[in-house]
């Protein structure tokens, strides 16, 4: 008889993007809510920031932070509405190397659930970018709930099987 192996967790380093233009830290219950379920599932916060629905902007932060080795994750929320200001698919998947678009089909499924047809005013999405994963969450506390507690706190556990991304990131890494 073999002993399943156990299987350690590892901490990942995590960044909180908000991207608003009515919403500073202070005020962020979205960025709060990511905060809190980062730390309490046992990752680190590596850092976390509020810029405005501009495109340079959202662009300059999330490349600033994937050229940093020690990032592995950056989580945003807000600017995936249908608003002229909403710009975050557009600013991110213009930069990803690749596009995780599962993580959109399964958050929709996810919010379908919740709130029926309003999911398809959503356009979450997720990708990488030079090694770091990236996932582009809607605005309201909510989403940013749904997101965490039905997706990500899954795929960016060490321990959740069949697969996750965890797994994957050393391969990632790999020059």
């Amino acid at each position: 008889m073999t002993k399943d192996k156990i299987i350690e967790f590892k901490k990942l380093n995590i960044c909180i993007l908000t991207i608003s233009s009515s919403r500073d830290l202070s005020n962020d219950r979205s960025g709060d809510l990511l905060e809190e379920r980062v730390l309490s599932f046992g990752h680190k916060l590596f850092a976390r920031k509020v810029v405005k629905d501009n495109k340079i902007l959202i662009q300059e932060t999330v490349t600033d932070w994937s050229k940093n080795k020690g990032v592995d994750v950056i989580i945003t929320s807000g600017g995936t509405g249908l608003t002229e200001t909403d710009v975050t698919p557009e600013s991110l998947e213009e930069i990803f190397e690749k596009t995780i678009s599962g993580f959109s089909i399964i958050f929709h499924k996810v919010s379908y659930d919740k709130i029926k047809t309003s999911t398809i005013q959503s356009r979450a999405t997720a990708g990488i970018l030079l090694q770091t994963f990236i996932f582009a969450l809607p605005g309201s506390p909510n989403a940013v709930r749904d997101g965490w507690d039905e997706i990500l706190i899954h795929q960016l556990d060490s321990r959740h099987k069949p697969c996750n991304f965890v797994d994957i990131l050393p391969r990632l890494k790999e020059v």
